[in-house]
Formats: C-alpha cells, sequence, structure tokens
C-alpha cells in the first residue's frame, strides 16, 4: 500500500489481519444501527468473517457482494466517501487519492493479506491470463491439527507419516489385515476398523497392495462414510479403487477432493470423467520420481536377479 504521507496521517490505525463485515439489518435494529460507524468492504470475504462482524452489532456496512470481480475504481471511490472503516483485499489500491476520496472519517484500513504490497493485475494477465486473486481461490485443507488415515501400514505408510508429522497433524490412525504394533509404535498410529478410518480421516492415504482382498476395497461404500470436507489420496495401485465410485463421490461433494497418482488404466484416457472434476488431481504413477529412488530400484533389481542366477537369496523375494 503506498499513498502521501499527508494523506496517510488521517488515519489513526492500519491493520493487516483479516477483518470481516456483515450485512445491513432491517427494522428497528436498523435505525438502531443508523450512528455505528460505516464500514465498505470491498470484496466478498469468506463466510467466518463476515458471522463475526454481522454477530458483533458494532458496525454498519455495505458489501461489494462478488469474489469474481474487484470492485471497479470508481465504484470505489464513490463508496468509500464518509466511512469509518475499509476492508480491502490485495487488489484495491490504496492511494492518496482513495484516502481523500473517503475523507476525515476513515480511522481504520484492514486489508486481507499478510502484507500490503499489492500485484499488479495487469501484469499477471500478461504472464498467463491468471484473472483477478479471489479471498478462496485455490483454498485448500490444513494438515496442521487433521486426523491423517492410513489404509495399509508398510513401510511406505510409516514413510508418509514421518513426512507429514512435522506439519502439526494430531493424530495418526491406520488399518490393515490385523494390527502392526511395531510399525505403527514409529509413528504413535493408532489401529480402527475401515469404516472408523473412513469416518475419522481429513487425509486418507492409500498404500496397500493389490490383492483379490483389497481390489476396488475402496468403493461407494467406504466414500459414503467420508467426512465431506476429507481428502483422498491414492499412490498405491488403481486397482483398488472403484474409480465410478470416486467420480460420484467428488461430483456430489460427498468428499471434497481427490489425488491419484495410480489409474486404471495408466495412462489414464483424457475423456475419463474424472478428469472433468476440478477437485481430482491426477498424475501419471510419478511418487518414484527421482533420480535417487530410480536408480536405487534398478540397483535392488540387477543383485536380485544376480543372486538368483546364483541360487543365492535374494535381497526381496516374493514367496510364491
Amino acid at each position: 500500500m503506498w499513498c502521501s504521507r499527508v494523506a496517510l496521517c488521517r488515519l489513526q490505525r492500519i491493520t493487516v489481519t483479516p477483518l470481516n463485515i456483515t450485512r445491513g439489518l432491517t427494522g428497528n435494529v436498523q435505525r438502531e444501527m443508523s450512528n455505528l460507524p460505516r464500514v465498505y468492504v470491498a470484496r466478498q470475504i469468506p463466510p467466518e468473517g463476515l458471522k463475526i462482524l454481522r454477530e458483533s452489532g458494532q458496525v454498519q456496512f455495505e458489501l461489494w457482494d462478488s469474489d469474481d470481480v474487484p470492485v471497479p475504481r470508481k465504484e470505489l471511490l464513490q463508496k468509500v466517501r464518509g466511512v469509518d472503516g475499509l476492508l480491502c483485499v490485495l487488489t484495491e489500491k490504496i492511494d492518496a487519492e482513495l484516502l481523500d476520496a473517503a475523507g476525515p472519517n476513515l480511522k481504520v484500513l484492514s486489508t486481507m493479506s499478510v502484507g500490503f504490497d499489492h500485484l499488479s493485475l495487469e501484469e499477471l494477465k500478461k504472464s498467463g491470463g491468471w484473472g483477478t486473486w479471489r479471498t478462496l481461490w485455490l483454498c485448500g485443507y490444513e494438515l496442521a491439527n487433521s486426523t491423517v488415515g492410513i489404509l495399509g501400514l508398510g513401510r511406505i505408510g510409516v514413510a508418509i507419516a514421518e513426512r507429514l508429522a512435522p506439519f502439526k497433524v494430531k493424530k495418526f490412525i491406520y488399518t490393515d489385515m490385523a494390527p502392526r504394533p511395531e510399525l505403527a509404535s514409529a509413528i504413535n498410529a493408532e489401529y480402527v476398523s475401515l469404516d472408523e478410518l473412513a469416518m475419522q480421516s481429513d487425509f486418507l492415504a492409500v498404500c496397500c497392495a493389490l490383492t483379490p482382498e483389497t481390489k476396488e476395497i475402496c468403493n461407494k461404500d467406504l466414500f459414503s462414510k467420508m467426512k465431506n470436507t476429507s481428502i483422498f489420496i491414492n499412490t498405491s495401485r488403481g486397482g483398488v479403487v472403484n474409480q465410478e465410485d470416486l467420480y460420484e463421490a467428488l461430483s456430489t461433494g460427498q468428499i471434497a477432493a481427490a489425488g491419484l497418482d495410480v489409474t486404471v488404466p495408466e495412462p489414464l484416457p483424457t475423456s475419463h470423467p474424472l478428469f472433468t472434476q476440478k477437485n481430482c488431481v491426477i498424475l501419471p504413477h510419478i511418487a518414484s520420481a527421482s533420480y535417487t529412488t530410480r536408480n536405487a530400484m534398478s540397483a535392488l533389481a540387477a543383485n536380485n536377479l544376480l543372486l538368483g542366477l546364483r541360487g543365492e537369496p535374494m535381497i526381496k523375494e516374493l514367496k510364491l
């Protein structure tokens, strides 16, 4: 944010913490509120903030009721006249012209951003057509204080939990053919049933092998038990998921989103319905895609081959 020193001095307070404001009330309550501070909200902000101001009874406000289109500059300059407070986002240019338009009543300016070095939208448009920033654009759910469920607790499941733990996950739970206390103790994970795994998990990571028992184990029944804010992640094998059931769960909002590194078939045809879902991210089986991992895999395969040809125990051997 920039403005002239003279204009800036008019403000008694400036905050960069999110402030949230609501629509006006009607009837007697509206008349009682007519003497309350007037606030203009320059963008439709997330509902929690609006709820706070709506229930505070401390302000009367007017809202630019759109999250897709910024308030036009001319409209903004008109709406801020005589207000006591202004809530804006990073698309609004706060300068001497705006402060002059607002006048001496403006006491608080609150911007819903970490800082106030607002971006040039024109430059963003030139670089790739991103359009305007929106308050809930590209938002997701946080790992902090979440419950992470692991379907199939092996080395990979443990490795995932170890990588997620620094993000302040509240609880790890898992299910498997049977409890695996030694592996679970390494990540302080609790054994639960498959139904409980579905019901409790904020993030559900599938790490099991594809067997006759696990084929399409992630189906309509499992998705129906998950929270509508849950994220489903599959890095095991595509066959453990009924993809039609997953599509239904995503398209109806039964679950919030899915991240798939494996599908049936691979690669998944781009005409598949899952590609039409904005809440589904599909990768081309790249979970092991690092030079170190792929080299280690090739070395292991080569050494296993040589050991087997010599009639010696192989490093990794599947007992038939």
